[in-house]
């Protein structure tokens, strides 16, 4: 197959069966749920455009496994070229949907996973890269939606897993057997998972000899017995139940995140991909969270686009678009959005390979891009809701500009500019709602804040990596001081 239409994709979640419940109640059927829905809307999306012809450059890409046409969702990263037509596919999808897409946390699992077990395999003898190979052939043969899955409850979180009360609040081997393991925990914030075929686990953090039981990285169906999803709410997320489309400000893509829990599922060895090698579970975190960091200045970007956009249509259909504060605020707004860009895309030029032949960003460049992603985002969100004014959050609702008597009246006094329909301002405050406040606010900004990593996991990356010693060495050598190396090169 290797490239699926967004029709065999969405028939493809048909025939799963989840253990999903949302709101209190067993869902049978999550791809027409009204609340699921949007959410398969966005990564449908990542389906569509693969085969459009004007998109195909940065949505597909050419298997170094197969030498076959894969969805770039799939691939393996094998030049910088490929980092940055990975930021760039993800401004793409950013801006077509205006929310959430998903399928960027399993892209880059697979790119983490894929260059420590090589790794691994070199140093130990062990057959976890060949495994993982097998792996990434099936998915992307398939063109399959994986949700990597990273981060634990933690439960206490001054202390490691082996110490915790409960022993399961970080996800552990429970059982090692002949024909494979059992597992036992969960992973929280899971992005997608409803809507991905397969689960790749990983460690949330680097593990000790005594935490060697949580040292585990497998791939699992979606739907294999004993995972429960439980759904996770969202601002302004009833709002899908009540029927119209005015009120949810996107109503046609969205993100969800659920709490996946595993009660003793079974893995078997073919799809483990560490078991108790607790010396490269730091590597592996510190890797996905890498690249992942570097995601978010493509996918932000691209719905900040959309918000700058909002914002722009709000004050012109307010009758503000002409004045001078308004205009430096958009053009404030668009310098932080570009300067995200700068670093995702920097992240990725600057990208080396591993041994495995798989490139990774720029280390130091993607926490620099991510510790922007978590300050920028709010600040955009801040300008669009000031250029918006107060009305986004007081107008009625659909309801009530679709009943036959108060309708005419709404009509009448939330208009603005002559010549816009009054629903079309209402439309556009809605959309700005969505994103800063609303459903989409939890991918937006939140995400921004939390997501691969809050923002002191950054600074301690940069701490580590931004050599300081080396620029004192700099400095002594421009001063003069005694015992640096002042000469001239």
């Amino acid at each position: 197959m290797a490239l699926m239409t967004a029709a065999q994709y969405e028939e493809s979640l048909r025939k799963m069966k989840f253990n999903l419940y949302l709101l209190g109640e067993k869902v049978a059927n999550p791809v027409d749920h009204p609340v699921i829905r949007p959410s398969l809307n966005a990564v449908k999306m990542t389906y569509s455009l693969a085969h459009d012809p004007a998109h195909a450059e940065l949505m597909t890409a050419t298997s170094h496994l197969t030498g076959r046409k894969i969805n770039r969702f799939t691939h393996l990263h094998q030049s910088a070229d490929d980092l940055m037509k990975k930021v760039k596919m993800q401004r793409l999808l950013g801006q077509k949907t205006a929310a959430c897409f998903q399928r960027c946390v399993g892209m880059d699992a697979i790119n983490a996973v894929e260059s420590v077990t090589f790794e691994m395999d070199q140093a130990l003898g062990t057959e976890y890269h060949t495994r993982f190979n097998d792996f990434i052939r099936l998915v992307q043969d398939g063109d399959l939606t994986v949700d990597g899955a990273m981060t634990d409850p933690k439960g206490d979180r001054s202390l490691p897993p082996h110490k915790q009360a409960d022993p399961d609040l970080f996800l552990r081997v429970a059982e090692k057997r002949a024909d494979g393991i059992v597992v036992r925990g969960a992973k929280c914030h899971q992005t997608g998972a409803l809507n991905s075929h397969w689960i790749l686990v990983m460690p949330t953090i680097s593990m000790g000899e005594a935490d060697a039981d949580y040292a585990v990285c497998f791939a699992v169906p979606a739907d294999a017995a004993g995972i429960t999803y439980i759904y996770g709410r969202q601002s302004c997320d009833t709002r899908k139940l009540e029927g119209g489309d005015i009120d949810t400000g996107n109503s046609t893509f969205g993100g969800h995140e659920s709490l996946v829990i595993f009660e003793d599922v079974f893995v078997p060895w073919k799809d483990v991909f560490m078991c108790g090698e607790y010396r490269y579970s730091g590597a592996l975190v510190e890797r996905f969270a890498g690249y992942h960091r570097q995601s978010y200045g493509g996918c932000k970007v691209g719905v900040g686009d959309v918000l700058i956009g909002a914002a722009a249509l709000a004050a012109e259909y307010n009758g503000a678009a002409k004045a001078s504060h308004v205009k430096d605020k958009l053009i404030e707004m668009v310098h932080l959005n570009e300067t995200l860009y700068a670093c995702g895309i920097a992240c990725s030029a600057a990208g080396s390979r591993t041994a495995s032949g798989t490139y990774l960003i720029d280390m130091l460049l993607a926490n620099v891009c991510k510790q922007n992603v978590t300050r920028f985002p709010y600040e955009i969100a801040r300008l669009a809701e000031d250029i918006a004014g107060g009305l986004f959050v007081t107008m009625p609702s659909e309801k009530d500009l679709r009943h036959p008597e108060i309708g005419p009246k709404i009509e009448k006094y939330l208009g603005g500019t002559a010549g816009v329909p009054t629903e079309h301002r209402l439309r556009v405050l809605r959309l700005v709602e969505n994103l800063t406040l609303g459903t989409a606010a939890v991918g937006y900004r939140t995400e921004s804040m939390h997501g691969a990593g809050s923002p002191q996991a950054q600074r301690i990356m940069i701490a580590r990596q931004g050599n300081i010693e080396g620029k004192k060495e700099l400095a002594k050598k421009i001063a003069g001081i005694a015992g640096a190396d002042t000469a001239p090169q």
